[in-house]
């Protein structure tokens, strides 16, 4: 593993690896005000909108139950306070984040931590996915570090980009998360077309780095798959500690992803045990002050905060 724990550092230091991040990276900042898991977040739309039972442990069906039952915008409102306090970014979004060359950063989950840890950096952009329920005909928003929306000829210019393939809270809101939602994606996604061209673009000929992503089920699988393709032909690979279902080891043998059995707080400090780094990260324990600070712009993001569950 050291071999490989060389190989990567080096890589990151290139910028030749698009790092990968999922939901349970955000598992190793601590305590955590959201959810962190597919479940977790199923979980949390069930315990604000009464869904029936057999559907509760489902993210994106619960989602899809409360947009047909209680209009899209209860859906939004309750995401929206349940992403809406601000999360520490871990010591290991702060190491990608200090990275002297970062072209790529691919983050797919709600929060804003990986916004919180590039508040700093300069000339740095996001892509959000958006749901076409809101935004007809449109696939992707584009937003600038200080929240502003802008535009694809803009984001060309940036030295770092963010894509948030799922939306994200800041800095308006946008959740791709129901079941309709990522049928409309998925339906397309296979020829590229939701996938915008300037991360099309940055992927190509670089290796990805998966951490705190699981690929047990189809969509996990699907939008790994299709971000990736057309890159690097590899190894790739992915932080995965524990037991791997049958359908992940066979997806890892599939795209050429070398799997690292550790922990991602673990990985950061094999990374720091190296003899060279190829960089400071500066990665030093999270100021909350700092992180008021930094907080991302909310845009005109209202503050939903229902003290009782929709009924």
């Amino acid at each position: 593993m050291h071999a490989m724990l060389n190989e990567i550092v080096t890589s990151l230091a290139a910028g030749e690896v698009v790092p990968y991040l999922g939901p349970e990276l955000l598992e190793q900042g601590g305590e955590n005000p959201v959810p962190a898991s597919f479940e977790g977040l199923a979980a949390r739309l069930s315990a604000r909108v009464t869904v029936p039972f057999k559907i509760r442990a489902n993210m994106t069906a619960a989602a899809q139950y409360i947009e047909n039952f209680k209009h899209r915008k209860t859906l939004v409102a309750v995401m929206s306070e349940i992403f809406q306090p601000p999360v520490a970014p871990s010591a290991l979004h702060r190491y990608l984040a200090s990275l002297p060359n970062l072209p790529l950063l691919v983050d797919t989950w709600y929060d804003a931590a990986a916004q919180f840890s590039l508040a700093g950096r300069p000339n740095w952009g996001q892509i959000q996915g958006v749901s076409r329920a809101e935004h007809r005909d449109q696939w992707v928003k584009y937003y600038q570090a200080d929240g502003t929306e802008t535009d694809e000829a803009q984001a060309a210019g940036w030295d770092t980009v963010l894509y948030k393939p799922f939306g994200s809270i800041a800095p308006a809101a946008n959740f791709i998360v129901s079941d309709s939602d990522f049928v409309e994606v998925l339906t397309e996604i296979d020829i590229q077309t939701p996938i915008p061209s300037r991360v099309q673009t940055l992927r190509s000929g670089r290796r990805f780095l998966f951490i705190g992503c699981r690929f047990r089920n189809q969509l996990e699988r699907a939008y790994a798959r299709q971000t990736m393709k057309r890159s690097s032909l590899g190894p790739h690979w992915a932080v995965l500690p524990g037991e791997l279902t049958r359908n992940e080891i066979k997806f890892l043998e599939e795209q050429n992803i070398q799997r690292l059995d550790i922990a991602p707080a673990d990985f950061l400090a094999a990374l720091h045990e190296l003899p060279v780094r190829g960089h400071d990260c500066g990665c030093g324990a999270f100021d909350s002050t700092w992180a008021e600070n930094s907080r991302p712009p909310m845009g005109n993001l209202k503050d939903w905060s229902m003290s009782e569950p929709v009924t």
